[in-house]
């Protein structure tokens, strides 16, 4: 059964803390060169590669013992929230055009992208930890798709505006915010 609650607060995290990253540029470069559906069909399906490889890590993670399972969780979540307040304002990547622009090529392009980009990526660890944390991976699941998704779609679409208008230091200071305070719950939970 999925949990709302559950997918509501994975959402929130995830897409506050994807919203500064590089591949949401890479998505706002690509959308800007190319038929934007095609590129979020690629994108989308490396983004669901990513969450089912990290929902499965954070589904081994809860064989471990409860208060031990809680100090992990604790330690990765404070060690994302620092890379998100230390890491300074990343280039764009070059993105290669492909010369043909058929949905095969430029899906495929866009697939690429984020599977190398993503790989080992905070937000994907941030999933493992999570899937860990809440022992409902299909939920889990769900919030991190639907949130990597969700930034995708703003970023092949209206990357720009929304930049414009939101800063992306207040972003990134939110999303650290909320990764600090789960940081500091789950080694409550591990202590108490």
């Amino acid at each position: 059964m999925i949990s709302i609650s559950v997918t509501a607060l994975v959402f929130g995290v995830v897409f506050l803390a994807e919203l500064p990253d590089k591949t949401a540029l890479a998505g706002l470069v690509l959308g800007t060169r190319y038929r934007a559906s095609y590129v979020f069909a690629g994108v989308a399906a490396a983004f669901v590669v990513h969450v089912v490889l990290a929902v499965a890590a954070g589904s081994v993670l809860t064989l471990l013992p409860q208060q031990l399972l809680h100090a992990l969780t604790g330690v990765l979540f404070l060690g994302g929230a620092a890379m998100l307040l230390l890491k300074g304002g990343e280039e764009e990547e070059e993105v290669r055009e492909p010369k043909d622009q058929s949905f095969w090529k430029v899906s495929g392009a866009g697939f690429m992208l984020i599977l190398v980009a993503e790989f080992g990526d905070l937000t994907q660890i941030m999933t493992a930890n999570l899937a860990a944390r809440y022992d409902d991976p299909l939920s889990v699941g769900l919030g991190a798709v639907l949130a990597l998704w969700a930034v995708a779609g703003l970023g092949i679409v209206g990357g720009k505006a929304l930049m414009k208008r939101v800063p992306l230091s207040l972003i990134t200071k939110i999303a650290a915010l909320l990764m600090l305070g789960l940081g500091v719950w789950s080694l409550y939970e591990a202590i108490a």
